[in-house]
Parts: structure tokens; C-alpha cells; sequence
């Protein structure tokens, strides 16, 4: 194994844990915050940083088309390239594959497709999405799977998550020689003993850690949490449990809870270029005009640079005005929160007290 995981404390089916994976060490539950084209929009890795961050996850489908793995490679791999030392995990490029709906071709061997940037026809396999992933030079591999679209029938989804599996086999193939971890993708749609056969398959060949893969595809909250809940209590309960692309802070509260360690998704940094910023109290629209005379900060119970220094006030004006400096410091806050929501968890799991935790969290947001 690439990746030492060690499990602190446990409270319930919630655990707190530190992997520790090329050097590189970072305490779960995590949120990672997303890094796309090699930054998270809006900041500088030191301002990343002094959120709390410390492991973010960018992507191979984008990277490979621009500046391309080799670029990245030639100047000090994505650690130098962006200049981030903490972990870094590169997604396969699967879910964005699956994006492009029929506009993809896929087969046993891959997955043809036009690249958006320029046209140019792409063969992606589980071996180039892995040599992609040794060139960025990341810490933590995802394999190429074949992310289950919503609805989908059992016949199909059965066909996806065996499809999957094969790609996993010759994906661990490729990454022999790396000392880089590699997680797998876990699919099967809806289907919970579909899910419990996928798990199994992967399993059987063996990785660092294992990912569910397929939500929040346009699926309810009841059933992807059906899903989370059904599976996770069967995962290993010595290696990491990432939830791919999850989501809101109660997501990740109601996540924890089932055990899950891993996190990212979008929200926190699409939502502050919008001006949706998360409070303590619940979201705050920056451009309402109640604003305006604010002379508070945003968040009172928010340490952040953006919360000690700025009214509510002024970020409004910034809103109101389009100027880029909204963006970055209302992205610096909500990064900083979602750090600070998982960080919280971790000290109320030790302190065996988190469901009081989240409960006490869900209040005030719904109070708001």
C-alpha cells in the first residue's frame, strides 16, 4: 500500500483519522477543495493554505488538454507547477468524460471523444488516465471508471460497474511501478446490491482506498443517501472512504456520520462567485440590499482573513460592482467555513459528542 491510514477515534459510525501518503499527511474527515486547471479559483495557494487546507483534488480530463501532462511534468510536476505542498488528488477524468454525453464513444478498450478545447480526438484508457496521473504528478491516483448515468435501468448499470471493474484490473496493472496511492471508483447506480457487487470486485483487487462514484447525478437526497448508508458500513474500515463530489455543509455532516472520511466538491467556490456565502447562521445572499449600511462582519463566529477585516458592507459594494476582489474573499471565506466545519467534526468525534455536534450545527442554519 502507497497510503498509511490510521482510524484516531470513532464515535458511532463517524471516525477521525490522518493518512499520510508520499510525505505528505492530512487528517480526515477532509473536505478538498477543488483545484480544477491546477488552482481553486480566486486564491493563492498560500491563502488555500491558511484556510486549513491541506489535500485538494484536480483534474486529469482538463490538465491533459491544457497546459498537458507533459507541460506540467517539464515544470516540477503539479506540486511545483501550482505550488501547493499539501496532498494533491487527480481525478481520472471519468465523470467529465460521462458529461459529454453523446459526444463519447465508449468501449471495452476506452473512451473516444472531442476534446472542447480544440477539437482534436482523444482516446482516453485506464492506462493513459493513469500515465496522465504519474505525469501531473499527484498524490493520489483515481482510476477510469464509467460513471453510471440517472435514471439508468439494472441491465445498464450492471453492464457499468463491470465495465468499471475491468478498467480497475488493468488500471492497478499500469500503476505498479508509481508511489503514488490509487483509489477505486465504486458504481452500480441505485442499485444497492449492485453497489455491494462492485465494492466486492474492487475488493478482490486490491487498492488504497475506495471512492462511491455515480451521485449527484441528478439522483434525490433520499436516494443517494439510501445508497451512501447501505454501502459504507462495508467498505474497509482501515482505509479511506471518499464520497465523490459531495456537496453542501449538511451533506458533509450527514456523510461523517456514516462513516465516509473524503470529501470535494464545487459549491463552496461556484457559490462565493455568486455572492452565496455560508455562515454560521445559514447562507447569505451578499447581493441583497440589506447589505448595504452593514457595518458587521460576515460570519461573527469566523476567524477567517475575509471575516476579521471586512463589513458586510463593503462586500456587498464589491458584489454590486463586479469587482474581483468579491470573489476572492467571499471564496477565501467559504473555503476557510467548510475547513472549519470539518475540523469541528473531528474535535466533536474525539470528544464523542457529534451528533451533538451536527445537531447543534442543523439549528442554527435552520434558525437563520
Amino acid at each position: 500500500m502507497n497510503l498509511e491510514f490510521s482510524i484516531h477515534s470513532q464515535d458511532g459510525a463517524a471516525r477521525t483519522g490522518v493518512a499520510s501518503v508520499r510525505g505528505k499527511r492530512f487528517e480526515t474527515p477532509a473536505f478538498m477543495p477543488v483545484g480544477t486547471y491546477g488552482t481553486v479559483k480566486a486564491l493563492t495557494p498560500r491563502q488555500l493554505g491558511e484556510t486549513g487546507a491541506e489535500v485538494l483534488v484536480a483534474n486529469t480530463f482538463h490538465l491533459m488538454q491544457r497546459p498537458s501532462a507533459g507541460v506540467v511534468r517539464e515544470l516540477g510536476g503539479l506540486h511545483g507547477f501550482m505550488q501547493f505542498d499539501g496532498a494533491i488528488l487527480t481525478d481520472s477524468g471519468g465523470f467529465q468524460v460521462w458529461s459529454l454525453g453523446e459526444l463519447r464513444k465508449v468501449s471495452e478498450d476506452g473512451v473516444k471523444f472531442r476534446a472542447p478545447v480544440d477539437g482534436a480526438l482523444v482516446h482516453l484508457t485506464p492506462e493513459s488516465a493513469e500515465s496522465v496521473q504519474e505525469n501531473l504528478g499527484s498524490d493520489i491516483h483515481m482510476v477510469l471508471d464509467e460513471c453510471t448515468e440517472h435514471p439508468a435501468e439494472r441491465e445498464r448499470a450492471l453492464a457499468s460497474l463491470e465495465l468499471t471493474a475491468r478498467w480497475a484490473k488493468r488500471a492497478k496493472a499500469a500503476h505498479e511501478d508509481s508511489d503514488a496511492a490509487q483509489f477505486a471508483i465504486v458504481q452500480g447506480g441505485m442499485y444497492e446490491d449492485l453497489r455491494l457487487e462492485s465494492l466486492a470486485g474492487l475488493l478482490d483487487i486490491g487498492f488504497d482506498g475506495y471512492a462511491i462514484g455515480g451521485l449527484s447525478v441528478g439522483e434525490s437526497k433520499d436516494d443517494m443517501w439510501r445508497v451512501v448508508s447501505s454501502l459504507a458500513p462495508h467498505m474497509p474500515e482501515d482505509q479511506i472512504r471518499y464520497l465523490m463530489g459531495v456537496g453542501t455543509p449538511d451533506d458533509l455532516l450527514q456523510g461523517i456520520a456514516l462513516g465516509i472520511d473524503l470529501f470535494d466538491c464545487v459549491l463552496p467556490t461556484r457559490n462565493a462567485r455568486n455572492g452565496y456565502l455560508f455562515t454560521h447562521s445559514g447562507v447569505v445572499k451578499m447581493g441583497n440590499a440589506a447589505h448595504r449600511r452593514d457595518a458587521s462582519p460576515l460570519d461573527a463566529h469566523c476567524d477567517c482573513y475575509t471575516c476579521r477585516n471586512f463589513s458586510r458592507g463593503y462586500l456587498h459594494h464589491l458584489y454590486a460592482c463586479n469587482e474581483i476582489l468579491a470573489s476572492v474573499l467571499g471564496t477565501l471565506h467559504n473555503i476557510a467555513y467548510y475547513q472549519a466545519l470539518v475540523k469541528g467534526a473531528r474535535e466533536a468525534i474525539a470528544e464523542r459528542r457529534f451528533e451533538e455536534y451536527a445537531r447543534s450545527r442543523r439549528a442554527t442554519w435552520s434558525a437563520a
